[in-house]
């Protein structure tokens, strides 16, 4: 079977689903397929939910009618092979394609340590982006009362999160001194590890795994290189996630030292008719400009989006200028949220920076039914005053917040013009203008940088 395009997308989750919807919207008379394996493909940063809060895995799938209804053709297939010199791709099913412009966003693929023994044990799971393994887990989990969570990131302190709920008794091992501690200072998780304790979490943290040991071929126990034993009814090695580049590799499309599909600003690969975007794709730092192999949905559809626009013309007003890092979660009933480069991170790459917080509420007055708490933290350039990172910790409305700090680090504002800054406040919405926390912030880090200031002067 033949098929011709002028428009191919080889992947059908958030990134690819964003580079076909929006190269459509822009150019309408161009003909657009997404290739994708799954007929249904999962919300990638609602996987977690499924154990927990969702009834099942059928809650958590990106509807199809968004594709359809954007004028995108999608075939459920698999892309198996590249050739770049006739502009063709070929399917398992053995349909040719010709394409004119070609976006791949295939994704990653969970990172299971090669040296870990016993990984090959029943009911040793990862967590990909697969709606019927993820459902099988999900069932099979349901007769497991001891769950060993291997990795403290954000997908592993999400499961510990969502699995207790339903009772597991639940320890999560992470090899760092803290959970979390690649998108949050030692302040933010602290806080996180009182929370998950206080739900009954065991946290095994600054401890390595030895290996995964069992009985009958079935997972029993986790050994730690310290000699303790962990029973264990399952693991679930959320150890991280690898481009899956496979396809782009065979192809000839250079990869970076990381992994990942090397791209331009448009998210052009070296061949000029070919993008990448998403989790297979380049990153680097907004901030340190260093390359990066952080993994995000936001940074993905934000990467679709710019190759979608630019697809049959580039500007230069639509380009990636590196990630935010822009982080969130609720653990207990707690939203963790940070953007930019971290205090540790940004003193560690050689930024001198100056930090303070405020603790306000995110309504006013503070008797309003449903206000919570919220702390503000920003991390700010000493010498230019540009904001570098933020943090916030408190309601639903944190998750918000976090996307505006975002906004300031991206339009590379300073401390004094975040300061002048005019923002909306309601009290049944924001917190008051009297005391609104991201100001309050601000202003005293504001404060700290006069009084070094003054130190300085003194010392001269």
């Amino acid at each position: 079977m033949q098929k011709s395009v002028d428009v191919l997308v080889i992947g059908g989750s958030a990134a690819g689903i964003a580079a076909a919807t929006t190269g459509k919207a822009f150019y309408a008379a161009k003909s657009f397929l997404i290739v994708r394996k799954e007929a249904e493909a999962v919300v990638p940063c609602g996987i977690p939910y499924v154990f927990g809060t969702l009834q099942g895995i059928e809650q958590n799938v990106i509807p199809n009618a968004h594709i359809e209804g954007a004028g995108v053709e999608l075939l459920i297939d698999e892309v198996v092979s590249l050739d770049r010199s006739t502009k063709t791709a070929t399917t398992a099913n053995g349909v040719t394609i010709t394409f004119d412009k070609l976006v791949i966003a295939t994704g990653s693929l969970p990172r299971v340590p090669g040296w870990l023994k016993g990984r090959d044990l029943q009911n040793v799971f990862t967590i990909p982006k697969d709606r019927n393994y993820l459902a099988d887990v999900r069932r099979r989990l349901e007769s497991c009362e001891r769950i060993v969570i291997i990795g403290g990131g954000f997908i592993g302190v999400e499961m510990a999160d969502e699995l207790s709920k339903k009772g597991k008794q639940i320890t999560l091992v992470e090899v760092l001194p803290h959970v979390l501690s690649l998108a949050f200072d030692s302040d933010l998780s602290l806080q996180a590890e009182g929370i998950l304790r206080d739900r009954g979490i065991v946290l095994r943290t600054g401890e390595k795994v030895h290996e995964l040991a069992g009985e009958n071929g079935k997972v029993s126990r986790v050994l730690l290189e310290s000699g303790d034993s962990v029973p264990a009814d399952a693991v679930i090695l959320a150890t991280g996630y690898a481009p899956n580049v496979t396809l782009a590799e065979k192809a000839g499309i250079k990869i970076n030292e990381l992994g990942a599909i090397r791209v331009d600003e448009y998210m052009r690969t070296e061949d000029k008719d070919i993008f990448a975007v998403g989790d297979c794709a380049e990153k680097f730092s907004f901030i340190t400009r260093i390359v990066k192999g952080l993994m995000l949905a936001s940074t993905a559809v934000s990467e679709a989006r710019i190759a979608g626009m630019n697809l049959f013309g580039l500007s230069r007003l639509r380009t990636f200028g590196g990630t935010i890092s822009i982080f969130s979660t609720a653990i207990g009933g707690i939203t963790f949220a940070a953007a930019g480069v971290t205090e540790c991170l940004a003193k560690e790459r050689g930024f001198d920076v100056v930090s303070a917080g405020f603790e306000g509420i995110d309504k006013h007055p503070k008797s309003m039914p449903g206000t919570a708490t919220q702390f503000v933290k920003l991390i700010v350039n000493r010498e230019s005053g540009l904001v570098l990172g933020g943090a916030v910790t408190g309601g639903n409305s944190a998750g918000e917040l976090i996307n505006v700090i975002g906004v300031i680090i991206e339009t590379k504002m300073t401390i004094n013009e975040l300061l002048t800054l005019q923002f909306g406040t309601h009290p049944l919405l924001t917190g008051p203008p009297t005391g609104y926390p991201l100001l309050k912030a601000a202003e005293a880090v504001e404060i700290k940088l006069r009084h070094l200031d003054r130190c300085a002067e003194k010392q001269s």
